[in-house]
């Protein structure tokens, strides 16, 4: 198995270098390393929770770094923060429950309860509550009046009795990593088949003879229009070109090889044909915690034009494009430019340079944004893997898959005594 650090240096070179497109491969692989990560990390004894949520914590923030546009990076890191806590705790409920049958056991068999060690309730609490003080049967244990402790009978009973703890830290240590494995397998298989899933859903929204909207190209958009064709409905799609990539154009292209009635229109005439529309159904780059989206630029023309003739304007997003930050929080990069070659060509940008001011400074400046910002009032629905859902539930849906802690992925510091 390679080193992991190699990975992920590696992968953050294709982020840097923009190698990987689209948000749901660059979530698969980011899961996926991610999951390597777990797997090689070597954990100690005590807090095994807290030394896996540092390690993805360090491999998270430079992963943000290299691409902070891409927000489906941060989505899973915080989503396998997540997962880490909620398995966590999970073993710590089950060791509480099984640390109190046991004392109820032990009460029955020798009908002395005054003689047993009780739990007391601020214990079980705090273990319940926390996280990060793994393993929970110490804690516990550490709880107990000194009164409870069961004296050693001989030094190869202590003996034996080290080894077995050390025994069970040993099988807590190994169950929590593969929870957190088996529930990070779950996150891969969920982001690989979120089209599938949205798709199922088209003929609930799609009904016969209707026109519908879209912009630009989006995987999600073209599964969920051919699933709709495929359960017999008749319907036309309008596909704005999406300039200056003209990603419209392969759209268009698509759905026709798949049987689908095309219409294909320049953004400009959004507003135009507008009118004629049942329903605006678009992509997503990711969606925020209040229900507002980063979307391919044009998008907000074509959710005012929606608004001001009263479509609906509908939004396809799998989960792991749900972020739980906001658009106004500092980590949040909302935009990035692309070269100004999409809109002008060298040789003739070369034409507008001011070569009389002595610097060849330029008089005409190209600026080609990558994302547009629709926010929450503009969209009519969110449909996700889960279902559909109003863009004020987002932030409770949201609430689901992430922690508060983890809102910023930066490693705690390290104090020094």
């Amino acid at each position: 198995m390679p080193d992991v650090q190699v990975l992920v240096n590696e992968f953050i070179i294709k982020l840097k270098k923009r190698k990987v497109e689209g948000s749901q491969e660059t979530a698969k692989l980011t899961a996926e390393l991610l999951r390597s990560v777990i797997s090689q990390q070597r954990v100690p004894y005590n807090n095994q929770a807290g030394a896996l949520i540092d390690a993805i914590k360090a491999v998270g923030e430079k992963l943000i770094a290299a691409n902070p546009v891409e927000l489906a990076v941060g989505n899973i890191v915080r989503r396998v923060l997540h997962i880490i806590r909620e398995e966590d705790l999970s073993l710590t409920t089950a060791a509480v429950a099984g640390l109190n049958l046991s004392a109820v056991s032990d009460d029955e068999d020798d009908g002395e309860q005054e003689d047993h060690p009780v739990l007391s309730a601020a214990a079980v609490a705090a273990a319940a509550r926390s996280t990060l003080r793994p393993p929970s049967l110490q804690t516990l244990l550490e709880d107990m009046p000194d009164s409870a402790a069961i004296p050693q009978s001989s030094s190869s009973g202590g003996d034996s009795e080290g080894k077995s703890k050390s025994a069970d830290k040993s099988s807590r240590t190994r169950r929590l990593k593969h929870d957190i494995i088996e529930a990070v397998n779950e996150l891969i298989q969920d982001i690989c088949t979120c089209h599938e899933q949205i798709s199922e859903q088209a003929v609930e929204h799609i009904h016969q003879n209707e026109v519908i909207l879209t912009l630009g190209r989006s995987r999600t958009v073209m599964e969920f229009l051919c699933a709709a064709k495929e359960k017999k409905r008749s319907f036309r799609v309008f596909v704005a070109e999406g300039a200056p990539r003209y990603q419209g154009h392969v759209l268009a292209k698509e759905l026709v090889a798949r049987g689908l009635q095309t219409t294909l229109i320049t953004d400009s005439a959004v507003f135009a044909m507008i009118s004629r529309v049942n329903m605006v159904i678009v992509g997503a780059h990711a969606v925020m915690a209040n229900g507002g989206v980063i979307a391919p630029v044009g998008l907000n023309m074509v959710a005012l034009a929606a608004q001001r003739h009263a479509v609906p304007f509908v939004v396809l997003a799998g989960t792991h494009k749900l972020c739980p930050l906001y658009p106004h929080n500092p980590e949040v990069l909302l935009n990035e430019l692309k070269s100004p070659s999409e809109l002008l060509d060298f040789g003739e940008f070369s034409d507008c340079m001011d070569f009389g001011s002595g610097n060849g400074s330029p008089l005409l400046h190209v600026v080609n944004p990558a994302f547009d910002y629709v926010p929450p009032k503009l969209v009519s629905l969110f449909i996700t893997d889960t279902g559909g859902h109003n863009p004020s539930y987002m932030y409770r849906l949201i609430a689901d898959y992430y922690s508060a802690d983890d809102l910023v992925v930066q490693r705690r510091p390290v104090s020094g005594n």
